[in-house]
């Protein structure tokens, strides 16, 4: 169970760098309104993330999809970027993808996320992938994803100067987009399916970024072996509250909502999420195009910032702790205590830490996130907790889910859209025109 503990985010709690009680007091009324309209939207189906939670009939073609994919595959390569590539990566992490020192130990099929175009990562990714028992996911809501449609095209080129056949090519793909419009060119399944790919169909009613709990992050997460009902389960922890109209105050995510509005209102413009464990690394990535993309607009939001614990104590502390008093900290600690290799007292001896002896790599880890978070207190920084005992798909479906609610309630209150991102359209028509004509 994710757990929400908030009073050192408060001036009450840490002193003059903290939240102001009124303002926050003030954020928990206009709220109200927020909440309301996200429970209307629950009651009457107008907001489809809500009822993903209790949704299991998509589940059976993403198994069966899985499965296809896993069929003799040594890798499989996840063609995509931003909310098509970053919710499933988060989740990949249960199975220890990109985690430092284990995730080249991973065991087949290797699951590949390839969203960013750099050329020389992705010429030598396509020259190292044993093309026989590689398989690959195109992922694209629209379907007009530049970079997934140039991704996809390089990998069939190459599949056919490897001498596959068409059919062959097709038998080692599979797509994921919204339905075709009937007199609209789609472009993934225009390019696609002539060569026999099936096609997943993406929730037509969720955007990217909210996607990780649909079947754009659950493939990939299927595919590893993770327990994609259980992701589901956990969410719907999450939106209970909504569902059961609580109120404010009842309502974590809107608690939370509360928070960052009061820290925006009081001159707190970037908000840092730190998490105190590796499976937790790729979430700050999927929370910060999430945040920034969802609020950024009509002059108002706040910066993401991603770090991580305890590494970022050494790397960010400098800066938190004695720089501008403009930031609000969300910590996220694991039960991490009693966990780990145990430390030899006779070697904790020879350094002179006789009081290492005996705990575990755990027991550190658990003490420097309860320090990080009362070393920011005594600095006047506004920080909050959350924490949870262990590291699971219930767990990580529940925190993806709040961070979503939180969102989508924080720009409700703010007066913007968290589903729209106009500014990001311009820069891809921008894009394309310059790469027609030969710009850089």
């Amino acid at each position: 169970m994710l757990q929400q503990s908030f009073d050192l985010a408060l001036e009450s709690g840490v002193g003059k760098g903290g939240i102001p009680d009124a303002a926050f007091e003030q954020a928990l009324a206009d709220l109200a309104p927020a909440l309301v309209r996200l429970q209307g939207q629950a009651r009457d189906h107008s907001l489809p993330l809500l009822g993903l939670p209790a949704d299991t009939a998509d589940l059976p073609p993403v198994h069966a999809a899985a499965k296809r994919l896993k069929a003799g595959a040594t890798d499989i390569l996840v063609l995509g970027t931003g909310g098509s590539s970053l919710g499933g990566q988060t989740l990949a992490q249960l199975a220890d993808y990109g985690i430092s020192g284990l995730s080249r130990f991973a065991p087949e099929p290797r699951v590949h996320f390839i969203d960013n175009l750099d050329p020389d990562t992705y010429s030598e990714l396509l020259a190292k992938l044993p093309f026989k028992t590689t398989k690959f996911v195109a992922i694209s809501k629209s379907g007009g994803t530049g970079e997934t449609l140039l991704q996809s095209i390089t990998v069939i080129s190459a599949l056919r100067a490897a001498g596959f056949s068409d059919a062959e090519i097709g038998e080692r793909f599979q797509g994921l987009s919204e339905p075709a419009t009937s007199g609209k060119l789609h472009p993934l399944r225009a390019l696609l399916e002539p060569f026999g790919v099936p096609f997943l169909e993406h929730h037509t009613g969720v955007g990217g970024r909210y996607s990780v709990l649909t079947n754009c992050g659950l493939l990939p997460a299927a595919a590893l072996g993770l327990d994609i009902e259980a992701l589901r389960a956990g969410a719907a922890k999450a939106v209970a509250p909504v569902l059961a109209g609580k109120s404010v105050r009842e309502t974590p995510a809107a608690v939370g909502a509360a928070l960052h509005l009061a820290a925006m209102r009081s001159g707190k413009n970037i908000a840092v999420l730190m998490p105190y464990a590796d499976k937790f690394a790729l979430l700050t990535r999927w929370w910060m195009q999430l945040w920034a993309e969802s609020l950024g607009k009509d002059g108002q939001g706040t910066q993401p910032v991603g770090a991580l614990g305890p590494v970022d104590q050494h790397s960010q502390q400098q800066l938190y702790l004695a720089g501008p008093k403009d930031k609000f900290f969300t910590v996220l600690t694991v039960g991490a205590k009693g966990k780990g290799p145990r430390i030899d007292a006779e070697l904790a001896g020879k350094i002179g830490q006789d009081d290492f002896a005996g705990k575990t790599i755990g027991d550190l880890v658990a003490a420097q996130g309860v320090a990080m978070i009362d070393t920011f207190a005594r600095n006047g920084c506004s920080v909050r907790r959350f924490h949870v005992d262990e590291i699971d798909e219930t767990i990580h479906g529940e925190v993806l889910m709040h961070f979503m609610l939180e969102t989508v309630l924080t720009g409700y209150a703010m007066g913007v859209d968290p589903f729209d991102q106009p500014a990001v359209e311009e820069a891809k028509l921008l894009a394309k025109r310059y790469l027609a004509e030969g710009r850089s």
